[in-house]
């Protein structure tokens, strides 16, 4: 599928922050005053950020509240709900570790585990698509989860425990790829299933329906080549696992290894995540030939 930048930043940027809101509510950081202003407000900004993002993928962005009215039906709408009920949810420990007004902590667990939720529903969008089989399995959303989990980790938890989050989330990525590579051919989809000729032998293409392109072959068929998948596989590692965990492991000081290994989640991140949209292969492709 054509990657839109403006869903690669959503997906990326809310992970990074439901992960670090789940975090902070469930206390494994407890800041106090500006700090707890400082963090908090930085969780909100990248949640609410890479929400307002996904908005400009929209044909009517004004509307995108319209959205979350088919929540029995739709994981769009689900996500969107969750989204705000969450951040609603964690607001009142968010000011009581900023004022230090001593409130429960309970709201903040029950937060985090609506943040988590969050992510899956984000997730569940790609992995619930079968006319994507590259990304209808189980391995999507746990490399949703585990992607918000190490990066908010980076800018939560210990050195140690982060960095075991972080080689977590590779085991994670490399594993979405070895099956997504064979996904398709898995489901057993060819030209002759899609068309439904494959009762009188095997079709091929002998013209395309028209001369012009279309939403389809715009939206849906974007082919990458191997050599720079390989080579964009091996920055995506490098920059979000292999660089992050070095510096948490042998940078000195506090912030520091948080600040390096950050910066090198996010391009690592975007790289894996501008992956997993380029390499989708829709069967409508199969209609033209581009499978």
């Amino acid at each position: 599928m054509h990657p839109a930048p403006s869903v690669i930043v959503f997906t990326v940027l809310s992970g990074l922050g439901f992960g670090f809101l789940a975090f902070l509510g469930a206390a494994f950081v407890q800041p106090a005053g500006w700090t707890a202003f400082l963090l908090w407000g930085l969780g909100y900004a990248l949640a609410v950020g890479g929400l307002l993002a996904s908005t400009f993928h929209l044909g009517n962005p004004q509307r995108a509240w319209r959205a979350m009215s088919q929540w029995r039906t739709s994981w769009l709408s689900r996500e969107g709900v969750m989204a705000i009920a969450t951040l609603l949810m964690l607001a009142p420990v968010a000011l009581s570790d900023w004022l230090g007004l001593g409130w429960s902590r309970l709201p903040g667990v029950i937060g985090a585990i609506m943040a988590l939720v969050t992510v899956f529903t984000t997730s569940m969008i790609y992995a619930q698509l079968k006319t994507v089989p590259r990304w209808n399995h189980w391995v999507t959303p746990a490399m949703f989860l585990c992607f918000a989990l190490a990066g908010g980790a980076i800018l939560a938890l210990p050195r140690w425990p982060a960095l075991a989050l972080v080689v977590v989330m590779g085991l994670a990525l490399v594993l979405s790829w070895s099956i997504g590579d064979r996904r398709f051919a898995e489901v057993g989809q060819t030209m002759g299933k899609a068309t439904g000729l494959d009762r009188i032998g095997k079709p091929s293409i002998f013209d395309p329906a028209h001369t012009a392109g279309n939403y389809l072959l715009h939206e849906m068929i974007h082919i990458v080549g191997r050599k720079h998948v390989a080579r964009l596989r091996v920055l995506a590692l490098i920059f979000a696992v292999v660089l992050p965990a070095l510096a948490l492991a042998l940078l000195p000081g506090a912030v520091l290894p948080r600040a390096v290994a950050a910066v090198a989640y996010l391009i690592g991140a975007f790289a894996a995540r501008w992956l997993f949209f380029a390499q989708a292969e829709h069967v409508v492709g199969l209609y033209y030939g581009k499978r």
